[in-house]
């Protein structure tokens, strides 16, 4: 069967692929602490343990582990309205973003956390984005994105305490470091923003 060319659906629109991709992120949370919840081996174990060779793998591992339905529940609707914010201004861009957050947060965790612990969750992606937010705009300078900054500023804005050492069963050094790699992702993406905003190069003469 053949469709003619101007009958055939186009792209969604970015604002439902971003919703269909955070949420379908955070299913994949539930449905891995449902795993961790019924199987036998312990799925926590694979987070962030610091400065050990095997801990090391736990960077890739760790924001999709919680240690309980309490823990993920509390991070679900900060993933999902942050997570969107991130995605619905490009997808790819998003992506990069959370990336760089990612391995930023996941091996400052590795480097600086105390030992005899494992680091899980997803927070550190909640502070990356977070963060980012609230930056982007500074870099940019586009008007939309430091409105949304400020927004997500007043409305998310008091987590950020959690950055600081606090409850030693709360990984803020994952806080800490996931914050960073928000900011590094602000500043390394809007490198071509920043670059157009450069005065031109005043040529210069030479006399022979």
């Amino acid at each position: 069967m053949t469709v003619p060319d101007g009958s055939r659906p186009g792209p969604r629109p970015v604002w439902q692929r971003a919703a269909l991709l955070i949420a379908g992120f955070v299913a994949l949370l539930y449905g891995v602490e449902a795993v961790d919840a019924a199987a036998p081996a312990d799925l926590d174990s694979a987070g962030i343990e610091p400065r050990t060779a095997d801990g090391l793998w736990g960077v890739a591992f760790a924001p999709v582990l919680h240690a309980d339905w309490a823990h993920l529940s509390a991070n679900t609707i900060p993933l999902l309205v942050l997570g969107f914010l991130v995605l619905v201004s490009g997808i790819g861009r998003g992506l990069a973003a959370t990336a760089i957050i990612w391995v930023v947060g996941g091996l400052g965790t590795w480097l600086t956390a105390g030992s005899g612990f494992v680091h899980i969750g997803a927070s550190i992606l909640v502070f990356g984005w977070l963060t980012y937010l609230i930056t982007r705009g500074i870099f940019t300078r586009q008007s939309s994105q430091i409105v949304i900054g400020v927004i997500v500023l007043f409305v998310y804005g008091g987590i950020l305490w959690g950055v600081l050492p606090s409850d030693p069963r709360v990984s803020w050094q994952g806080h800490l470091f996931g914050a960073v790699g928000g900011v590094l992702a602000a500043w390394l993406l809007s490198a071509d923003e920043r670059r157009r905003r450069r005065p031109p190069a005043v040529p210069t003469s030479s006399f022979g």
